[in-house]
């Protein structure tokens, strides 16, 4: 794990400590609700707030100033010299999906923590401030809607409305939050000014396998795919499934399957990189001998193509409508997340280069497919992420995997950023 950087001598990820890290997210992944089947924290549980609680006391022991804000993201800061200059900020997010892994965000929180531990270490004072976040809510797994935290901090308008979005338990953000201690009415407060924050850098796991397939130490990215997400809920009629002819049927899981079906076509006729997924399914009465009267399930689709953005929406709508009208059922579809496609900063991606080149380690400019906190304050502020391995592409569960030593070539990379944004006017 210890390679050797035969420019200087030196291990490619000094002064980080890759040991120190793995102890941080073994730490953290222990706050967990389904101990033994993967990772599951999800927002405004006791896991999130056990996890929280770890944080802000390794953030102050770590010298940073720490505090929580009113969207439960968790923030430190290292004052630099002259603090009247616009900051640089990183990080990654808290939260995970059901059953996930435990490097998946956490590694780009314990990655800048540990930046923060060597600083100080070597007696380096920045000429700015650096500001680590650990975002909350950034997967929207338990509320259908992603990016709460970060949506926090830009003081999006959109906030007072997701409040009212729910789980599958009919539970409420804001009912949520309130049951967590925190007051809903008080989210404003949560929003930065962003003429205060020079870049925000957000380390990452890819959670594909181009890094590990091809044997790269970093990847450098250079842009985020769009996304949009619904949730669509189909009314049928509950029926006996043994004597109700299929011509006098309204079945909601027959049209549900046939928009499905079109969807992942769609992806595929597309040919350019579109993923589309109905990851949530719900059915009621979900019994062998009825015929479904309702289905609700997510409709997906990612693409770095605005084109192929809007022709999906098109397309669902239409396949709703055809199926709808064949089956004999009504339909009700909500738009979750409309998220551009993003490229960030191909300045700070050149520094990347820089950095990689100097320490000796090798890099691959590429997009992400999955989408990030990144990409949202990309439309803010200078942004750039930076991907490390991930065993055999796995992620989003139980088995994702990426070597202590991997995560900590990427963090050198981001150290060195840091130290060069830190320096220039």
């Amino acid at each position: 794990m210890m390679a050797e950087n035969e420019n200087n001598g030196k291990t490619a990820f000094y002064p980080l400590n890759p040991e120190r890290m793995m102890a941080d997210l073994k730490a953290l992944s222990l706050f967990n609700s389904t101990p033994g089947e993967g990772v599951t924290r999800l927002p405004f549980t006791k896991e999130a707030r056990e996890a929280c609680e770890y944080l802000k006391k390794r953030f102050s022991d770590a010298g940073l100033l720490v505090h929580e804000d009113a969207m439960g993201n968790i923030i430190g800061v290292l004052p630099g010299l002259d603090r009247s200059l616009p900051a640089i900020a990183m990080g990654s997010h808290y939260d995970t999906v059901y059953n996930g892994g435990m490097f998946d965000g956490q590694a780009g929180i314990v990655s800048a923590l540990e930046i923060v531990r060597c600083l100080r270490e070597q007696g380096i004072s920045l000429r700015r401030d650096l500001i680590i976040i650990a975002f909350n809510d950034e997967e929207g797994v338990r509320f259908h809607r992603s990016y709460l935290g970060s949506y926090g901090i830009l003081g999006r308008d959109q906030s007072k409305a997701i409040l009212e979005y729910k789980d599958r338990d009919g539970i409420s953000i804001r009912e949520a939050m309130e049951n967590w201690g925190m007051d809903s009415e008080r989210i404003g407060e949560a929003a930065w000014d962003f003429d205060s924050i020079r870049s925000f850098i957000e380390l990452h796991i890819e959670q594909g396998p181009v890094l590990d397939k091809e044997d790269i130490d970093v990847g450098i990215v250079h842009s985020v795919v769009g996304f949009r997400r619904y949730m669509v809920t189909v009314k049928g009629r509950e029926d006996h499934s043994g004597t109700t002819p299929m011509d006098l049927r309204s079945d909601a899981v027959d049209t549900a399957a046939r928009v499905i079906c079109w969807m992942t076509d769609f992806a595929r006729m597309r040919n350019d990189g579109t993923v589309a997924t109905a990851g949530y399914l719900k059915v009621r009465p979900s019994v062998e001998n009825i015929v479904p009267g309702l289905c609700e399930f997510s409709a997906e689709v990612r693409s770095q193509d605005m084109e192929s953005l809007d022709l999906f929406t098109k397309g669902l709508r239409e396949s709703l409508d055809k199926a709808a009208a064949l089956c004999g059922t009504e339909y009700e579809i909500i738009e979750k997340m409309d998220i551009p496609p993003v490229k960030l900063s191909d300045r700070i991606c050149g520094m990347l280069r820089q950095s990689c080149e100097e320490r000796g380690l090798s890099y691959k400019l590429m997009p992400s497919g999955a989408g990030h906190d990144a990409q949202e304050i990309a439309a803010v502020c200078e942004t750039v992420m930076i991907f490390c391995k991930s065993r055999d592409g796995r992620s989003h569960c139980r088995e994702e995997w990426t070597d202590p030593g991997d995560i900590a070539k990427a963090a050198a990379a981001a150290y060195d950023l840091v130290m060069k944004l830190s320096d220039q006017e």
